[in-house]
C-alpha cells in the first residue's frame, strides 16, 4: 500500500470516529495478551493517525495541549496491536504491547483503587518504579 493510499484509510476511519465538542475522543488502552485494562486518555485525530501509521500509540495531553507520544519521556511505551471502534463509534480501544508500568504513578495500570461493597477504597496496586525515576531528566 502506498503512503497516498495509507493516507486515504486513515481519512476514512478518522471519518468515522465521533470526537467530542473539543476534537477529542476517549481511548482506553488494554493490555493485548493479558486483557488487563492499563489506562484512559484522550486522542485527537492527529493522535489517530500517528498511531495508526507508526504502530506506537500517541495521545492528546489536554493539561499541555500536545501530542503525548506515549513513553517519550519515561521509556514506558505502548506498541500499537490493534485499534478497535466501540459500536458508537466514540471511544476507541487500543490493544497495546506495554513496556514498564502504564500510570504516571509508577502502577502498570491506572486502575488501582478499587471500591469495596462497605464504599471503602482500597489501593490493589503496588507502586513498580518511583515516580521521580520514571521522569528523570
Amino acid at each position: 500500500m502506498s503512503n497516498s493510499d495509507s493516507k486515504i484509510s486513515f481519512e476514512h476511519i478518522i471519518s468515522k470516529l465521533k470526537f467530542n465538542e473539543q476534537g477529542l475522543i476517549p481511548a482506553i488502552a488494554q493490555q493485548y495478551d493479558s486483557r488487563e485494562i492499563l489506562m484512559m486518555a484522550w486522542m485527537n485525530s492527529d493522535a489517530v493517525q500517528e498511531t495508526l501509521s507508526t504502530g506506537q500509540v500517541c495521545y492528546f495531553s489536554r493539561s499541555r495541549q500536545k501530542l503525548w507520544r506515549k513513553g517519550e519521556s519515561s521509556g514506558q511505551i505502548q506498541s500499537l496491536k490493534q485499534f478497535r471502534i466501540d459500536c458508537d463509534q466514540d471511544t476507541i480501544l487500543l490493544l497495546v504491547d506495554q513496556v514498564g508500568v502504564a500510570c504516571h504513578t509508577g502502577r502498570r495500570t491506572c486502575f488501582f483503587e478499587e471500591v469495596g461493597s462497605d464504599g471503602e477504597i482500597t489501593i490493589i496496586a503496588d507502586i513498580e518504579i518511583a515516580p521521580d525515576e520514571l521522569y528523570r531528566k
